[in-house]
């Protein structure tokens, strides 16, 4: 009997960096900080969308362009996604894959980000900025899921490759990157103190 895996579903995970990650994260923090109480509009985009949280997605989503910290994470993002996209076997030719989109996201506790996707992108991720004790990770579904059409429960020894979702685990200082078309969602935050994070789009075209 020859088993082969195909149409493996690649996710990313590293550290940002290895050096001075403390004070990154430190002005980053800051920065977003100041950029929610700024945030008129962001503010009532959230209230409406994102309900108990803050993001700027719906008000300041080029946070690169605007802020350079936000610039100094686009370079030093760049070649995680360079290496990933490599690993996905991407022929961009003369394109590079560059960023479109980033912004900034605060869950105090009991905020919850809904399942979702990043249409128009290519490669999507997020870096963590802060998460406290028993906050929680990035959840993945299984592509295939919604195709399951008659396939039994597996049992618990199937383990993880074996799950229609799997949760990566968050720690401040690192990014996990996955294909745009991957559907996740970020389940409720039951840490008493916020969640915060920056995601990103990189797109080809």
């Amino acid at each position: 009997m020859a088993l082969q895996s195909v149409f493996p579903t690649l996710v990313y995970s590293a550290p940002l960096m290895r050096r001075g990650l403390t004070a990154f994260n430190r002005q980053i923090a800051r920065e977003i900080e100041q950029l929610m109480l700024d945030d008129r509009a962001g503010q009532h985009w959230s209230r409406d969308n994102y309900p108990g949280g803050y993001t700027s997605y719906g008000s300041a989503s080029r946070m690169q362009d605007r802020s350079p910290t936000f610039a100094a994470l686009e370079r030093r993002l760049q070649r995680h996604v360079d290496r990933f996209a490599k690993e996905l076997g991407f022929d961009t030719g003369a394109r590079p894959l560059v960023m479109t989109d980033c912004w900034a996201n605060v869950m105090p506790t009991g905020v919850v980000h809904s399942l979702h996707l990043h249409p128009l992108s290519t490669i999507s991720g997020t870096y963590y900025v802060r998460t406290p004790r028993g906050c929680p990770g990035l959840k993945l579904e299984d592509p295939r899921l919604d195709r399951m059409m008659a396939a039994p429960p597996r049992h618990d020894a199937a383990g993880r490759r074996h799950s229609p979702w799997v949760t990566m685990p968050v720690r401040a200082g690192d990014i996990v990157l996955f294909e745009s078309w991957l559907r996740h969602e970020v389940p409720p935050n039951r840490s008493s103190q916020e969640r915060v994070s920056v995601s990103f789009n990189f797109n080809w075209f």
